[in-house]
Parts: structure tokens; C-alpha cells; sequence
């Protein structure tokens, strides 16, 4: 986008020429307008993800500049996920005065906000699509399993590293249900309708309709319903599309635990469909570990406001925020191995189809 603008849009050209342009994320230029235009800034979660930045060095890499054409000097600085950047100044809708202590990406912050500040500890936030963050410390794991290495965050001068996954697909499986098909009407109702029947009859669903992320990386692959009898119903294929949303989750994790050598304890969940009860047993089962569910599941915002907490002494260290951090329920794994192995086979013959 930045190159395309370079070479197709005059003002932006002409402004790189003179040496006052300035690139940023959406973090990056709300700050800018908040302190009506004394920081240019960025954090370190926001800037791994330009394709610009070393995640060894956490500095914006003159090599990749390059190869992309981008000049350096238009790129903000890069901070930390938690300081004091600057002070909102100029704002109708705001005083003056008010501290900005606090940016970090959008998964990073659910995993801070799951006070997942430890080594090995993971989460997953279950929206229209999935995303499954692990914590791996102060290293940099490199994936050979479709991954992404990623920074989570960075607090005082230490970096926090972790894996990521992604599925195209979770929540919006529920709304194609809910609006293609129209099995209800609305997309919490998907619970009973599936929980109405012991198990899916056989139906197998890969929720690719729009294409498998990881690990597969697959943006060609199409949803699949497979199995299907003259006995199978709607809530057959309900329970179906939420076995596959988990399967999906189940790869993810194997693919973390072999990238990292770390064998996962626990899942913490978050995110609107993690209120799905059923959803939540059928992952603690497949997975064979236990799945975490706090009480307060939005925790994308949750993790910003820590973040910039932390920075103004609302908190005063993690450990207070970990006591902060609350359980609403944990789901324990039911199936036997048998049956899980059933599961995981079912599932790699209907991905090979999709």
C-alpha cells in the first residue's frame, strides 16, 4: 500500500520528496491525531506486522525498506506496548492533558488481556474468524508448520515473543447457518439446535468458505459437508459446523506444540463464541486439555486497558493484573482416546476433500 501510493498518488510523492511524509498504522495515526500531530509512533506488536521491521533487532530493517521501496524517514518510531507516548492536545471532544499510555495489536492485547505472561501459555479468540496466540518468551520461534512468528508485546526493555494461527472461519460458519440457511434465527441458538442430537451423525463440515488459514494456507480450498444420510438433519450439520470450528483449533495447537516443544496445559478462550458451552466441551475433548473461560470474554479490550494501566499505575505489576484476571468456567476433556482418534481421522479425510 505505501509503495502504491508512492508511485500512483502526486501529494504523497511529492511529500516523500520534500521529506514530509509520514506512514503509519491505524494505531499510529489515531496517536497522531490525538496529540494533534507531536508524535508520530508506533508499537512494537504493530509495527512486526508491516513486513518492514527486524523482530531480532525490533528496528525498522533498511534491507526490507529497499526491497519495498519505502523511505525509512516516513516510518514512525517504534515504542514499547506500554509508556507514556504523549498527551491528547487540540481534540473538541477531549481535554487536553490526557495520557496515551497504551497501543498493542489486536491478538496480543486478548492474549495480555488473558494474562498470558508466561512461557508455553496460549489462548484463542473465537470471532467471526479464530486466532490462537502462544506465548513463547523472549525467543523467537521460527514455525515450520505454516505459522507466524510474531512479537506480542514489549514492557520496559523486554520483548515478548509468540505464535500465531489463524482460521478464516469460526463465528461466520454460525452466521452462514443462521442467514444462508436460515436454521434459526439467532446465532446463540445454534447451542440447542446442535445439542439436540448425541453426536452429528457422521457429518463432518470444514468451515472453508472462504478458503483454510493455518496451517494449511489454502485460500482455494471451499467448505465441505461430507457424510450426509437420509437421516442427517439441520442439527446434524449444526453440530458438525461446530466440531469443524474446533477441529480447526486442534491443528492449530498441534502445529504450536511442534513448532515450540511446549506441551499446552490449558487454552484460555475468549471472544463471542466462547459463551457457547457446547463449542468449549467439543474443544477441551478434541484437544485433550483443559479450556479456560474468564469472565470477562472481550478480552481485546481488556489487554489494551491493561497495557495502558500498567503504564499510569492504575496497576502496578503483572501479578496484580493476574489476580485481576478471573475464571468463569473450565471444560474438562469426556471422550476417550478412541474416540478423539475417530475425530482427527474424520477430519483429515474431509480437509483433503476441501
Amino acid at each position: 500500500k505505501m509503495l502504491w501510493m508512492l508511485e500512483n498518488v502526486p501529494k504523497v510523492k511529492a511529500a516523500a520528496e520534500h521529506g514530509t511524509l509520514r506512514f503509519g498504522t491505524i494505531d499510529c495515526f489515531l496517536l497522531y491525531r490525538l496529540t494533534d500531530g507531536s508524535v508520530h509512533a508506533t508499537d512494537v506488536s504493530n509495527a512486526s506486522r508491516t513486513l518492514l521491521m527486524n523482530i531480532n533487532t525490533v528496528a525498522w530493517d533498511g534491507e526490507l525498506c529497499d526491497i519495498l521501496r519505502v523511505p525509512m524517514g516516513a516510518l514512525p518510531r517504534i515504542v514499547s506496548s506500554s509508556e507514556v507516548y504523549g498527551h491528547t492536545r487540540g481534540m473538541e471532544s477531549l481535554p487536553d492533558g490526557i495520557p496515551i499510555s497504551g497501543i498493542v495489536g489486536d491478538q496480543q492485547a486478548a492474549l495480555f488481556g488473558q494474562a498470558g505472561f508466561e512461557d508455553g501459555q496460549a489462548k484463542c479468540t473465537y470471532g467471526t474468524g479464530s486466532f490462537l496466540l502462544m506465548n513463547t518468551g523472549k525467543h523467537a520461534v521460527p514455525s515450520n508448520t505454516g505459522l507466524l512468528t510474531t512479537i506480542a508485546w514489549k514492557l520496559g526493555g523486554e520483548v515478548t515473543y509468540a505464535l500465531e494461527g489463524s482460521s478464516f472461519i469460526a463465528g461466520a460458519a454460525v452466521q452462514w447457518l443462521r442467514d444462508g440457511l436460515e436454521f434459526f434465527h439467532s446465532a446463540p441458538q445454534v447451542e440447542a439446535l446442535a445439542a439436540s442430537v448425541p453426536d452429528s451423525g457422521g457429518v463432518v463440515m470444514v468451515p472453508a468458505l472462504v478458503g483454510l488459514g493455518a496451517p494449511h494456507w489454502r485460500p482455494d480450498a471451499r467448505g465441505l459437508i461430507c457424510g450426509i444420510s437420509r437421516g442427517t438433519t439441520r442439527a446434524h450439520i449444526a453440530r458438525a459446523v461446530l466440531e469443524g470450528i474446533a477441529m480447526q483449533q486442534y491443528e492449530i495447537i498441534k502445529a504450536m506444540e511442534t513448532d515450540s516443544g511446549i506441551s499446552l496445559k490449558q487454552l484460555r478462550v475468549d471472544g463471542g463464541a466462547s459463551a457457547n458451552n457446547l463449542l468449549m466441551q467439543m474443544q477441551a475433548d478434541f484437544l485433550d486439555r483443559t479450556i479456560v473461560r474468564p469472565k470477562m470474554i472481550e478480552t481485546t479490550a481488556l489487554g489494551a486497558a491493561f497495557l495502558a494501566g500498567l503504564a499510569v499505575g492504575v496497576w502496578k505489576d503483572l501479578d496484580e493484573l493476574r489476580q485481576t484476571w478471573r475464571v468463569d468456567r473450565e471444560f474438562e476433556p469426556k471422550i476417550t482416546a478412541e474416540e478423539r482418534e475417530g475425530y482427527v481421522q474424520r477430519w483429515k479425510d474431509a480437509v483433503s476433500r476441501a
